[in-house]
């Protein structure tokens, strides 16, 4: 799929709360089929694995789909599948660079997840474990405790849920994956990668409520990419259902405040001409003021001011 520029740009002017309702709306009712599908599923199986690269409003979507699970009588627990990392020792996995792969999927305790759904699907209560990302260790205090009921399933998202040592150990799981996987075309050519939607995301979240400055995410795109290719995009074609998260006026809402971030492009690092070609993409879309964007909707992950609590 992908979007036009010229179409977001005259919408962008004409009814900006209109298009970006209807855009909500398409995004809603992928929300409610990918409901449908765990329903028709949870005879097999109570676990959903929810994948997708970083940037892909995984936590939203969860949310969102428990919503909709919810209003139709299905009750949910969400874990976050980040919980399950291991403390980083001298055990863990490296780039060909020597730096910490973080990226990888053997930064999780595999063993123990495969364990926990065999409980869940048996109806066993499980104690998820807590991670403190601050101090790079689990802790011993677990996160939450869970025992489904009947009607009852829980979304595990992460971006490693679809890797084939849990998928291949839990055929029966319902796969899930998403993505921002539309690009922004003009006179027929790519003006605006899909890959963008999530960059830009990226920098604005990290900034705004990770403490990261623009230099710091910028340096870890790279590796971030390279993660993507080795451990998340191979699975994706496994998954029971797919969807696309990205909206078509999120540049213009993103714009004013994600130039400013891309202005500040270090010479030097990896990717670098990829990254300083961001800055003129984003000035050929037009200015949306993100007070305008609905308190529900997905973005909200990224700029703030939503319903949901992160």
């Amino acid at each position: 799929m992908a979007y036009q520029l010229n179409d977001i740009n005259f919408r962008t002017v004409s009814d900006p709360v209109a298009f970006m309702a209807e855009s909500d709306e398409t995004y809603r009712r992928k929300v409610a089929e990918a409901a449908d599908k765990i329903i028709q599923n949870k005879a097999n199986s109570p676990i959903v694995l929810l994948s997708g690269p970083s940037g892909s409003g995984k936590t939203t979507t969860s949310m969102k789909i428990a919503e909709e699970l919810n209003r139709r009588g299905v009750g949910t627990h969400y874990v976050a599948m980040d919980d399950y990392f291991k403390t980083i020792d001298e055990n863990t996995p490296r780039t060909p660079e020597g730096q910490l792969d973080l990226e990888s999927p053997l930064c999780m305790d595999m063993e123990l997840l495969n364990r926990h759904f065999t409980m869940l699907s048996r109806g066993e209560r499980v104690f998820v474990p807590k991670y403190e990302f601050s101090r790079r260790m689990r802790v011993q205090e677990p996160s939450k405790s869970i025992r489904l009921k009947k009607d009852e399933v829980v979304i595990f998202e992460g971006i490693h849920a679809l890797n084939s040592m849990i998928t291949q150990v839990h055929p029966e799981a319902f796969k899930l994956y998403i993505s921002a996987r539309s690009d922004v075309l003009f006179e027929g050519k790519v003006v605006f990668k899909r890959t963008w939607f999530r960059l830009v995301r990226r920098m604005v979240r990290d900034y705004k409520f990770r403490g990261s400055d623009p230099a710091e995410t910028m340096g870890m795109w790279a590796n971030v990419r390279r993660g993507e290719k080795l451990y998340i995009s191979p699975y994706k074609d496994t998954a029971d259902f797919q969807f696309d998260t990205s909206t078509p006026y999120e540049p213009a809402v993103f714009n004013r405040f994600a130039t400013e971030l891309f202005r500040s492009v270090p010479e030097g690092i990896e990717r670098f001409e990829e990254l300083r070609a961001v800055l003129p993409a984003l000035q050929l879309f037009g200015e949306i003021d993100e007070s305008l964007v609905a308190a529900d909707a997905l973005i909200r992950e990224f700029i703030g001011g939503g319903i949901y609590e992160y």
